[in-house]
């Protein structure tokens, strides 16, 4: 292949044909800023910020949507260049609310970045500025129209990644902004609320409806005994807003600066984990004896529990009747732990750190919420919520100590932490069946086919009278695909993980933002680190089998019985109904 010759602020770069400027300037180290760039996602050249110089061409084109050609001759910060930035920044600027020091993106705000990268200290375009009204009605997330700058990073990750297609740009010209259909509340739409948009957004036109104010509260107030739990990936992300190398296990320090914040007792959510396992590998063992429903699919994501009611109603009877590890922790909080500490369940505040803002609508869902006959999780925070709170305290997670969790409900077996990545809960969940089924330990540890971040994975998994085939599925948009093959018989499973994000927990709505990395893949990349870093933490426990921990063991003999149990079924199961916001148009027939 013949390389394409050409010059980039005088240096010489040869790139393969079709590169644009903006790839090949990057190749020669050479930074030219972007807006609504998010290659392999949104190639728009909507924002004209990364306008450059091109000798012999009339106007300045967009170097994220311009090819290069030979002997091209490209300036990417001329004079004229500079202007031209300046004044598109001031243009956005112009019909942007001025509220930065008081706004939750402030400091990681693409938009305010570039701003001072180009010194925009007066605002020569002056005019009016509009001011849509916030839509605060989900429970997971706020939009700010005010704040949209019309990127469409948001349509093309809804539409194409995830498949489901909430947002479009609505009105025109100095009216337009990404929205949903005729404006309506995200609580109107179909939304999963699973953040992929707000993780994507440049500025604060989206992002998740915040809790911290009802925590700090709860703290101060001395008749509350408040508890926390952490979701199995926070242990490799919250350490991000603190400098430290991304995918970097910081469990201890974690559990250390959560405890200086003054809460009763810091529990982990992996031993949740492990109750899943148990009570879902027991429901998986039931079916296969007792004809079904199958293929099983996997509860613990509530982006892909709202998908599947809102888009897939039919296979209801096929989820998985467990609660997710948030919901049943919660549970077990208000009455097996209230039980053994002597605690009136209605004194005790239950707070949940997750990666995840779909998170906060599961807490608050009519079923299955409220087992103990009282709120299980009283409140929801993202990985950002608590690494705020964490500064606010003045407290630097980097410098911690090490510190333990507190039992009983803080020890977790590997199982439990893989929970956090995509394959996790499917790995976890056999290790245990298979041991159950057969009698032996499972021998490939772990199941490397599904520890991949490919969309789509496969498994099978002889477990002696016959074979498991089970399948991993990450995004809803290959979810669809997926489940229309499985529907058409074109695919046959027992068992099957649906995450709704990208990678799993670990690319969850609630974690911390990469502002200006504007690459899919490189996002990608990063998310791949941090599951990486779960898989090493598990690979460093003593116990990595579900059923083997001493704790869940503990559980069942002195509260729960067995799996399955009546009290078992009473706290840690839940029914599900279709949500019937809009037509679904005759979506598929049942699968029994």
């Amino acid at each position: 292949m013949k390389l394409i010759s050409l010059t980039i602020d005088e240096k010489q770069v040869s790139v393969k044909p079709g590169t644009t400027i903006l790839e090949a300037a990057r190749k020669a180290g050479i930074y030219i800023p972007t807006l609504c760039y998010l290659k392999e996602i949104n190639v728009t050249g909507a924002c004209r910020v990364c306008l450059v110089e091109i000798e012999g061409a009339k106007t300045l084109q967009p170097s994220c949507a311009t090819a290069v050609a030979q002997e091209m001759n490209v300036k990417t910060h001329s004079p004229k260049v500079i202007k031209a930035r300046k004044m598109v920044l001031e243009l956005y600027l112009s019909n942007h609310p001025f509220d930065c020091l008081t706004c939750v993106r402030n400091q990681n705000c693409e938009l305010q970045s570039l701003a001072e990268r180009y010194h925009i200290t007066n605002l020569l375009a002056k005019g009016e500025r509009k001011d849509p009204p916030k839509d605060d009605q989900s429970p997971a997330m706020v939009r700010e129209p005010s704040k949209c700058i019309v990127c469409r990073r948001c349509v093309r990750v809804c539409k194409d990644v995830q498949e489901i297609g909430i947002y479009q740009i609505v009105e025109r010209g100095f009216d337009a902004v990404a929205s949903p259909a005729f404006k309506k509340s995200l609580a109107e739409t179909p939304c999963i609320y699973c953040g992929q948009c707000l993780l994507v957004c440049p500025t604060a036109a989206i992002h998740e409806r915040e809790d911290q104010e009802k925590v700090w509260e709860a703290l101060n107030d001395p008749d509350k005994h408040v508890i926390i739990q952490t979701a199995p990936s926070i242990r490799t992300t919250i350490g991000e807003a603190f400098g430290i190398p991304i995918g970097t296990p910081v469990t201890g320090k974690m559990v250390a600066a959560i405890r200086k914040l003054g809460f009763d007792k810091v529990f982990d959510d992996c031993f949740g984990a492990d109750i899943v396992v148990m009570e879902e590998g027991h429901e998986l063992m039931h079916r296969l004896q007792n004809g079904g429903p199958l293929p099983q699919f996997t509860s613990c994501c509530p982006g892909w529990l709202r998908f599947c009611l809102l888009f897939y109603p039919e296979l209801i009877p096929h989820l998985s009747s467990v609660k997710s590890p948030q919901q049943l922790f919660g549970a077990l909080v208000k009455t097996y732990y209230a039980q053994k500490e002597g605690l009136d369940p209605k004194s005790i505040y239950s707070v949940s750190v997750m990666p995840c803002v779909a998170k906060k609508w599961e807490a608050q869902r009519e079923e299955g919420t409220r087992a103990s006959g009282i709120q299980d999780v009283d409140v929801v925070l993202t990985t950002r919520e608590l690494a705020h709170m964490l500064r606010t305290a003045g407290i630097n997670l980097a410098d911690m100590p090490e510190e333990e969790y507190d039992n009983p409900m803080g020890y977790a077996s590997g199982a439990g932490v893989i929970f956090g990545s995509g394959g996790g809960v499917l790995e976890g969940t056999m290790r245990t069946v298979y041991e159950k089924m057969t009698g032996k330990p499972l021998d490939k540890l772990p199941l490397r086919e599904v520890m991949s971040f490919e969309k789509v994975q496969e498994a099978e998994i002889d477990v002696g009278t016959q074979k498991l085939h089970c399948a991993v599925a990450r995004t809803t948009g290959e979810a669809r695909k997926l489940i229309d093959r499985v529907k058409s018989g074109q695919l046959k499973y027992d068992f099957i993980e649906i995450m709704a994000c990208p990678g799993g927990c670990v690319g969850g709505g609630g974690q911390p933002i990469y502002s200006g990395l504007d690459t899919w893949d490189g996002q990608m990349e990063q998310r791949y680190k941090r599951g990486e870093g779960l898989f090493q933490q598990d690979k460093l426990k003593k116990i990595r089998k579900s059923h083997e921990n001493p704790y869940i063991k503990l559980l069942y003999d002195e509260f729960l019985d067995q799996p399955l149990s009546d009290r078992s079924r009473q706290l840690l199961h839940t029914p599900y109904t279709e949500i019937p916001l809009y037509d679904l148009q005759g979506s598929a027939t049942s699968m029994d």
